[in-house]
């Protein structure tokens, strides 16, 4: 007999069942609440269900994330039917307790974000979700084609990369709240892990949250003066400018974009001897062939609006699109999305 068994025995009855019990608790308590991922923390507009632990977690001051307005009929990484949106970025993946369907946790959230006032825009399960592999993963492709692929997370190494392998009984919802300060998006998707290589999350129902919030983008580019363009032509033959805006998916060119227009028609009527390439550039995001054509009509819209607006003659103007094939930044966060999505002025 051990010292340990010998002290215990020569407690009093009632103190053995008040030691047993707190070891008790104190044992489910670590079996049933992991800790979450350095760093992360809850988004402060939506509580998460009790007992999940954060796998996964990632913020960007501002970005722009798609919507599932409807089913998700594809093996793309584009969902089908989406609204895009631009704000503040959030993404938590958690990891339900072991033992709750995805029912349970969905109507937790569902009665969460009604209450904060929050109106559904697009609700589905299963296979009313879209495409999927087969039966017990019907309607996945929303969750692992087309959101994740998004924004991957790998903050738990693993256990976080190979979240939702094998999503079943998959839930989804997107949801819309209304504020004067911008509106405020939800995509919310749940499933449970068939992969069961992680006892985190083997067998566990998953909960991908994606949170949007709509308002001004912090004006962070300065715009670039026509002497400061004509010294980089000289020095390096090339210039990277981000005063030029387009609609989302759009070649469209905004009206802020004209200073940045002004100045570029004031290095051409300096110069006449001047002439450049437009090269359109774009993230990793999306398609490969989408990118590169996008680019290139970006590029065509700026050529075409300063032989239009300003005089500058076609010929002086080569435009091209070289899509995400030119990189400056990772791509892997949305600071760095954003210093590769621009416009280039290169020396002919």
């Amino acid at each position: 007999m051990s010292a340990f068994t010998r002290q215990m025995a020569l407690l009093p009855g009632r103190y053995l069942v008040v030691l047993a019990a707190t070891i008790f608790c104190l044992v489910a308590a670590s079996e049933t609440r992991a800790a979450d991922a350095d760093g992360a923390r809850d988004h402060p507009l939506i509580k998460r269900y009790e007992g999940s632990a954060i796998i996964g977690y990632r913020t960007s001051a501002y970005g722009e994330f798609d919507i599932a307005t409807g089913p998700h009929r594809s093996f793309d990484a584009t969902l089908t039917e989406r609204q895009t949106v631009e704000g503040a970025l959030t993404r938590i993946l958690y990891a339900a307790p072991e033992g709750r369907s995805t029912l349970e946790v969905f109507r937790n959230y569902q009665k969460e974000l009604t209450d904060k006032g929050f109106t559904a825009i697009f609700e589905c399960k299963g296979a009313e979700c879209g495409a999927g592999p087969d039966a017990p993963r019907a309607g996945s492709t929303i969750i692992s084609r087309a959101l994740l692929p998004r924004a991957p997370l790998d903050n738990m190494g693993k256990v976080t990369q190979y979240a939702f392998s094998e999503p079943q009984d998959v839930r989804f919802l997107s949801a819309k709240l209304d504020r004067p300060e911008g509106a405020v998006y939800v995509s919310l998707a749940i499933a449970v892990e068939g992969f069961e290589q992680f006892p985190q999350t083997a067998k566990r129902a998953l909960i991908l949250l994606d949170v949007v919030e709509t308002g001004e983008m912090e004006q962070r580019m300065v715009v670039v003066e026509a002497d400061a363009m004509a010294k980089a032509l000289t020095e390096t033959g090339r210039i990277a400018l981000y005063g030029i805006y387009f609609d989302t998916d759009s070649a469209s060119i905004k009206p802020e974009s004209k200073e940045t227009l002004d100045e570029i028609a004031k290095l051409l009527e300096a110069d006449a001897a001047l002439t450049i390439y437009v090269v359109g550039h774009t993230d990793n995001q999306g398609a490969y062939d989408y990118n590169m054509s996008l680019s290139a009509r970006r590029a065509e819209s700026v050529a075409a609006a300063l032989t239009k607006d300003y005089g500058v003659a076609a010929a002086r103007l080569r435009p091209a699109g070289v899509g995400l094939l030119a990189p400056i930044a990772t791509n892997e966060n949305e600071e760095g999305r954003a210093l590769n999505r621009r416009v280039e002025l290169v020396r002919q």
